[in-house]
């Protein structure tokens, strides 16, 4: 199976949309973590959604999406370059995790959390936009909430995910007259009987068909998806330099090193002291890690 993403119009309604399945990609995020299987679902979700809003973006550079809670969920993170690539991750407390079966939404999961969506270009400045959640809330909800709130835009998603193969398909609603909001609704209507199964055995364009070949669906070439993490030593390094010197020296004369590991893909960097006295000379990126 192809971790594949679709885009689609409709000829006669202002509503555009995207459809995907992931596969190898999905499952390279699941293999550099023991996560517990209340959190395989909803990173799956999350990661079919960022495609999704990305796709619908079409801009040059990284859409981070972060969901950061004080519950057993702490953080859930997914960033979709331009290039079509996707990591994740996401950190939780072991002992709070186990008291929620497979089936706790993702809100219930954070307790109080907040959801951003960051914009970070290739060339210019980022944007980010924040919104609270409500009790109960699903992945899809809570994008939904975003982009109607935040961003003004008419927005459904349907996500499913199971063995593996997460999958979804979003539609937005484009400017358009006021007599075409039944359009809107009529096409929503037949979205909604979309399900899970079907986003997630069949090709995205034999589900197109079977929901929407009486409204001049029109598909696009698809694009290719993959896992790619863009850690690298000198954004580690950048990283360490966020914080104080001192701090970093206490930890060389405790340990003799200082290691790194790399949240989203698991890769390790060690820094020597010598290193550290030429990291803290010159000038590195910023980059995203743990520090040991």
């Amino acid at each position: 199976m192809k971790d594949v993403l679709e885009r689609f119009l409709f000829d006669k309604a202002p509503v555009r949309g995207e459809m995907v399945k992931l596969d190898a990609t999905y499952k390279e995020v699941l293999a550099r973590h023991d996560y517990p299987e209340v959190l395989k679902s909803r990173i799956g979700e999350l990661m079919a959604a960022g495609a999704l809003l990305s796709a619908m973006l079409k801009f040059d550079g990284t859409l981070i999406m972060q969901m950061q809670g004080m519950g057993a969920l702490q953080l859930l993170v997914v960033e979709v370059t331009s290039q079509n690539t996707l990591r994740a991750t996401a950190r939780w407390d072991a002992e709070k995790i186990g008291a929620f079966d497979e089936k706790a939404s993702v809100a219930e999961l954070l307790g109080r959390g907040r959801f951003m969506i960051t914009l970070d270009p290739t060339v210019g400045e980022a944007y980010q936009g924040v919104v609270g959640m409500e009790v109960g809330q699903s992945v899809a909800q809570i994008i939904e909430h975003y982009m109607t709130h935040s961003e003004q835009l008419d927005t459904r998603l349907w996500l499913a995910c199971e063995d593996g193969i997460a999958a979804g398909m979003m539609l937005q609603k484009m400017p358009a007259q006021d007599d075409q909001e039944n359009t809107w609704e009529h096409l929503v209507t037949l979205a909604d009987t979309v399900k899970a199964e079907e986003l997630l055995q069949l090709e995205p364009r034999e589900t197109l068909y079977r929901l929407f070949h009486e409204d001049s669906a029109r598909v696009f070439d698809p694009a290719s998806l993959r896992f790619a993490c863009t850690c690298s030593r000198e954004r580690v390094g950048g990283m360490i330099k966020l914080m104080e010197r001192h701090e970093v020296d206490e930890v060389i004369a405790e340990r003799g090193h200082v290691h790194v590991v790399c949240d989203f893909c698991g890769k390790e960097y060690t820094f020597d002291p010598v290193d550290i006295g030429v990291l803290y000379s010159g000038s590195e990126g910023a980059g995203s890690a743990t520090l040991q």
